[in-house]
């Protein structure tokens, strides 16, 4: 049986520490702080006669999406009974009932079998740590997204990784177009199509990504009708370049786009689109592709394209085009990204400015005559 940890269980729960691991060993003050005071959950396994044959201890961060797990163990007197698993899905579960969307946790460079058990689960590496460790030994940094997936009934969207470090625009697009028709064109031919017609040429640095208004421009030709929500009315990521001749070139591009997008007759809705009417639009039948700041989901800040797939009662579904080999990230990994409701408003911003954009690809009437 599983069960929420007590302070009178913490001499066992020390026992179980100190037959489990040589270094980096929780201490009693530091079990009663997780139990009676640490945002998050102490849980045990015990047998029939009370004995306590393992723990896991997990933490919900604050204002993110994110869990992690920060220790388990069970007795070495009871290892290969199964107990590790049930209190590692236990831990994913109360991790859910906090609305946390992943969980990360470290596991020793060295501990294969551990390892094992966490990709058994699900969980994929995404980073790494150079002597984490009180011993110096190094960490493997993994995550598992732990929200249940989108509804059954959530638009049919497939999943496209973007080719280039700065294609997210189209590969986003190109995924919302598929999904509302499904001949529609999805290949790196187009996607460097589309960032041709949709590129502000430069941004932060190297090459420039896409604008809302450029992606608008490309769904339209395209025979898609698309419909804008943008909250900045200046020059669209102007403040990620200091050169004044880039600036120049920005400025440029985006009066070109408004110029483009005034005679194609492109609905251009000055203010944000919250959440709640999102998933109106969404059930009606608009496919939204959303600039958000990708900081939540890499841990940098810089504006990102993805594609809302879908909608339940605790998160919104997306898929994120950026698969980073990297950290051994596979295209399943990033597809259907839960994230809680309570957190996409803050995320689907980016910059000083606070900057907002949404694109509602619809099906144009005049979709078959494209191009």
């Amino acid at each position: 049986m599983i069960r929420p940890a007590e302070e009178a269980d913490i001499p066992a729960l020390v026992r179980i520490e100190n037959r489990s691991f040589r270094t980096d060993r929780l201490s009693p003050r530091s079990f009663r702080y997780m139990i009676s005071r640490a945002k998050g959950a102490t849980l045990v396994d015990v047998d029939r006669r009370g004995v306590i044959r393992g723990y896991v201890l997990v933490l919900f961060s604050r204002g993110t999406p994110l869990a992690r797990l920060y220790s388990i163990a069970v007795d070495p007197s009871h290892r290969r009974e199964g107990i590790g698993r049930a209190l590692l899905a236990a831990a994913e579960l109360a991790a859910r009932k906090a609305q946390a969307a992943y969980m990360r946790l470290e596991v020793r460079a060295d501990d294969k079998r551990t390892q094992s058990l966490y990709y058994r689960a699900g969980y994929r590496r995404f980073g790494f740590h150079e002597a984490y460790y009180e011993d110096r030994a190094d960490a493997v940094r993994m995550q598992k997204a732990i929200a249940p997936g989108p509804a059954p009934t959530a638009a049919k969207i497939p999943y496209w990784p973007q080719s280039l470090d700065f294609t997210c625009g189209p590969a986003a697009l190109m995924m919302a177009m598929r999904g509302l028709e499904a001949g529609s064109e999805v290949t790196t031919n187009e996607e460097l199509r589309i960032w041709r017609e949709a590129t502000t040429v430069f941004m932060t640095s190297g090459l420039g990504g896409c604008s809302a208004y450029g992606l608008a421009l490309a769904a339209t030709k395209r025979g898609f009708d698309a419909e804008l929500y943008v909250t900045d009315r200046g020059v669209p990521f102007e403040d990620s370049v200091r050169d004044p001749r880039k600036k120049a070139v920005i400025r440029l591009v985006h009066k070109d786009f408004i110029t483009q997008i005034r005679a194609a007759g492109v609905p251009v809705n000055r203010r944000p689109l919250p959440v709640a009417a999102l998933r109106e639009k969404f059930e009606e039948g608009a496919i939204p592709v959303v600039l958000i700041s990708a900081y939540l989901l890499t841990g940098e800040k810089q504006p990102h394209w993805v594609v809302v797939t879908g909608f339940d009662d605790s998160y919104v579904y997306l898929h994120d085009p950026y698969v980073d080999g990297a950290q051994a990230h596979t295209a399943t990994d990033r597809m259907h990204l839960p994230v809680p409701l309570k957190n996409f408003d803050r995320m689907a911003q980016y910059g000083q400015t606070h900057q907002r954009a949404t694109l509602l690809l619809r099906r144009g009437n005049n979709r078959n005559g494209a191009r």
